[in-house]
Parts: C-alpha cells; sequence; structure tokens
C-alpha cells in the first residue's frame, strides 16, 4: 500500500511538527486519518451520521481528539483500514447504490460515492505527509514508479 510506504518513514519526533501555526500536525493528520475513515465507513455501511454530526458544526479536533504516540496511531490506523475492508465484503453489492442523506447537514450520497471518497482522503493526506517529510528533509516515495527495463 503507497500509504504505507509514507508511513514508515514517519517518526516519533516527527509527530508534533507542522509547517506553520495552523496547520495538521503529523500526529494530528494520522489520528484524522483513521477517525475520519471509521465515521465515514460507519455513515456509509450503518446510515449512522454521528461523525459528521459532530465534525461539521465543531470542528475537526472536536472529533479527533489529540494523538498519542506514533506507533499507537499506526497502529489505529491500519486496525481500522483493516475493518473497513472487512466491513465492505460482508456487504451485499446492492448496499453500494443505496443513498445516505441528513437533510440538516446537506448531505446526500450513494454509498459507492461515499466508501471511494475515503481513498480521495487518504491520497489527500498521504501527499501531504509527503510534503511535510520532504521539508523535514526525508526524502519521500516518488508517486510515480518507474518501469523497470
Amino acid at each position: 500500500m503507497r500509504s504505507q510506504e509514507v508511513f514508515a518513514l514517519l517518526r516519533p519526533e516527527h509527530m508534533d511538527w507542522r509547517p506553520e501555526k495552523d496547520a495538521l500536525s503529523v500526529g494530528d493528520m494520522l489520528r484524522h486519518l483513521w477517525v475520519a475513515e471509521e465515521g465515514v465507513r460507519r455513515c456509509a455501511l450503518e446510515g449512522s451520521f454521528a461523525y459528521y454530526e459532530t465534525r461539521i458544526p465543531k470542528g475537526l479536533h472536536a472529533v479527533t481528539g489529540s494523538p498519542e504516540s506514533l506507533e499507537k496511531e499506526l497502529k489505529n490506523v491500519e486496525r481500522v483500514h483493516r475493518e473497513t475492508l472487512a466491513a465492505v465484503a460482508a456487504r451485499p453489492a446492492e448496499l453500494f447504490d443505496e443513498e445516505r442523506a441528513n437533510p440538516a447537514l446537506g448531505f446526500r450520497r450513494k454509498v459507492a460515492v461515499i466508501l471511494f471518497g475515503m481513498n480521495e482522503h487518504e491520497v489527500h493526506h498521504r501527499a501531504q505527509l509527503m510534503t511535510y517529510l520532504r521539508m523535514l528533509g526525508t526524502p519521500a516515495p516518488e508517486p510515480f514508479k518507474k518501469p523497470k527495463s
């Protein structure tokens, strides 16, 4: 997994680093990745809007809290991703055409669209982490691997 290549380059001393005072720290971003995946999965598969009902009006830190150690955050990223894959695999294909709506939040999407959005979210934050690593002087993996000759 491409994200694992990036995560492997992170060090405990990176956890509090942020490029400027209002940006997410490395630790904040890792925490956000797994908390968001868990909340979005519950929305898609269970119809629970609890994540969004807190996240939208109160902001990101209201749902994420404070990050723990690099090791704990990476374990949670991996755990939640495994749970997501298992939960999606256990659902019938018909579920993906169902719609989830919450008029109070202005939210209306098909389950498949919500799930695909999780991929985009991970790619977005992986790219951010790659930029952070470069700023910290750590070479990050190239986004496109060169074909072997």
